[in-house]
């Protein structure tokens, strides 16, 4: 099934899907939580989803906290800002120009059942790196006290790790 992309960061763009929805992860990938989960808690201080709900199932969104003129950080589980500016993303070199959105926007995708070979291994790799910010909670914080680092744990939230159980 070919999936067609038209919104503010990408137009004339499509897609294939080659997995079932939510099946078929590659191995070393893992995510704690779906991409409506994410959304349901609050990432991205609601701001990264609002222009390209035509893309993804409709219950991805039915619950999810949105704030669509400006990033909000109140609506982030943590409620606290725990993600740099797209334009610091583009000058890192983390976008991968079919993703324009960057990793979030992949994982949705992947999730759909996109694959990528070379990209999923890259972002697949960058989503293991963030257990680093795992081992300071653990490290630093008692089990389940969700005030400790809430920065990181929002951080990991949006990496599809549920910190809520750390």
């Amino acid at each position: 099934m070919k999936v067609y992309v038209s919104d503010t960061m990408q137009q004339a763009y499509h897609y294939e899907l080659v997995e079932p929805m939510g099946e078929n992860f590659d191995v070393n990938f893992a995510p704690e939580l779906t991409p409506k989960q994410m959304l349901e808690l609050g990432v991205f201080g609601g701001k990264y989803m609002t222009d390209c709900q035509q893309e993804f199932p409709v219950n991805w969104f039915e619950n999810a906290k949105l704030s669509p003129n400006q990033y909000d950080p109140s609506l982030n589980y943590f409620e606290v800002r725990a993600s740099q500016s797209l334009a610091v993303w583009r000058k890192k070199g983390w976008i991968y120009e079919d993703d324009p959105r960057g990793w979030f926007q992949w994982y949705c995708r992947y999730f759909m059942g996109r694959r990528l070979g070379a990209e999923d291994e890259r972002q697949i790799k960058r989503w293991r790196a963030m257990t680093r910010h795992i081992a300071q909670i653990k490290k630093n914080c008692q089990p389940a006290d969700i005030l400790c680092r809430r920065k990181q744990r929002q951080a990991l939230l949006h990496w599809a790790y549920d910190s809520r159980m750390m």
